[in-house]
């Protein structure tokens, strides 16, 4: 029987934000507590996997928003962009996990189903 753990379910949506500190471990540390509580907790699947996913199409943003830092300005503007989403979406979506609700990340690619 799988246990109600809303802590953990916000506390792997905000430790998306360890990137923003250390460069990386946005995607390895939700990785690890969805994968190691994916059996356990109530929806922790389906909050982990909206995480992963939100986490991987942010490295493919990211991604195609290099080269064009080269070939024109836009490119820094969207990387600007991005960064924001990549801090404000994981505290909106943590602040409605703790009211209950069900993640939502814009613009994400669905690679884990």
């Amino acid at each position: 029987m799988k246990r109600k753990d809303n802590q953990l379910l916000v506390i792997t949506h905000l430790s998306q934000l360890i990137t923003l500190i250390t460069g990386f471990g946005g995607l390895i540390v939700p990785l690890i507590m969805w994968t190691t509580h994916k059996d356990t907790v109530y929806n922790m699947d389906v909050h982990g996997k909206a995480v992963i996913n939100f986490q991987l199409s942010l490295i493919i943003y990211s991604l195609i928003c290099i080269p064009l830092v080269f070939f024109c300005g836009l490119g820094i503007v969207l990387l600007l962009l991005l960064a924001v989403v990549a801090f404000v979406f994981p505290i909106i979506n943590a602040v409605k996990t703790s009211n209950g609700e069900l993640p939502k990340y814009p613009l994400t690619f669905k690679f884990i189903n």
